[in-house]
């Protein structure tokens, strides 16, 4: 992840030399008949006014670095590493950088017959395309091992099979947003820019010692407070975030270096390689040396 959120800095750094207002950088990774996926960077911070867009097609993008509000008409939601935003074809919505400057999404593309045959396909109903309910999908284990696949190949793993990534991704959009609905998201905007700080915090040191006392203290909120408000903004606990963070970037290493495990596991937060292991096992289904195996096959479809 930290290749990945370098690129993220980069640009920024860019941006503070020229002194140009924030925008949206596309490069268009792989494309086909009804889908086309970019990798999209954005430079906007709190200074920058947000502005109304629009979905021209589905959308459905994975959040790889920074955080970022995403509102529509259904409500708003802090977007975070790890999470899945997803938007309706003709759906109008805003991005705010309020809490922080940049991120980084690899963003799917679909056009809207396609994407109803795939929805179709995952169990959704037949004859029209399905609206999603939710803004988004919280960094969830099922997601896990797509969103690890994603980053390996942002992070310069080769030959990965974009559209095979992308059918997944549709197909377990549709399912796990069929049980979610725009909820309780939101938070008092002083609380959230709070927990904003935290999780940037967490992005630039996932390896870091990071209890809920220490994140809490920083935050300038007591424990519970700011368990509560961590879950109602991300759709997680803070342990489960640290330790996916953790555990997606240790994915993404074993799919795009050719580095021990164990220094991989000691560079990601784990005090030792049968604890890493364990995790490992229980968020991607394999153990790390397995899934160094079988996931680089998977990226190559």
């Amino acid at each position: 992840m930290a290749k990945i959120a370098v690129a993220v800095e980069r640009a920024l750094a860019e941006r503070a030399v020229s002194g140009s207002p924030g925008g949206i950088s596309a490069r268009r990774l792989a494309q086909g008949e009804g889908w086309t996926v970019h990798d999209m960077i954005c430079t906007a911070g709190p200074q920058d006014r947000s502005f109304e867009e629009l979905h021209s097609e589905v959308s459905i993008a994975i959040v790889t670095a920074g955080s970022f509000q995403y509102r529509s008409v259904a409500g708003r939601e802090l977007m975070t590493p790890g999470s899945v935003l997803l938007g309706n074809a003709g759906e109008c919505f805003e991005c705010g950088h309020e809490h922080g400057a940049g991120d980084r999404c690899l963003s799917f593309h679909y056009a809207t017959e396609y994407f109803e045959r795939l929805a179709s396909d995952a169990g959704g109903a037949r004859g029209t395309c399905p609206a999603f309910r939710a803004l988004r999908l919280p960094p969830l284990r099922v997601l896990s091992p797509l969103v690890a696949r994603a980053c390996a190949g942002l992070a310069g793993a080769g030959g990965v099979a974009w559209e095979e990534l992308g059918v997944e991704l549709a197909a377990q959009a549709v399912q796990l947003a069929g049980g979610l609905s725009t909820g309780p998201g939101s938070a008092p905007p002083a609380a959230e820019a709070r927990v904003a700080r935290t999780l940037r915090t967490i992005e630039r040191q996932p390896d870091a010692e990071l209890t809920l006392g220490s994140l809490a203290s920083e935050a300038g909120l007591s424990p519970f407070h700011f368990l509560h408000t961590f879950e109602r903004l991300t759709g997680v606990t803070p342990h489960q975030y640290i330790l996916r963070t953790r555990l997606r970037e240790a994915a993404t290493r074993l799919a795009a270096e050719p580095v021990k495990v164990l220094d991989i596991a000691l560079d990601c937060g784990f005090a030792d390689l049968s604890n890493f292991n364990r995790a490992f096992r229980a968020e991607f289904g394999a153990n790390p040396r397995a899934y160094r195996l079988h996931g680089r096959v998977a990226l190559r479809g």
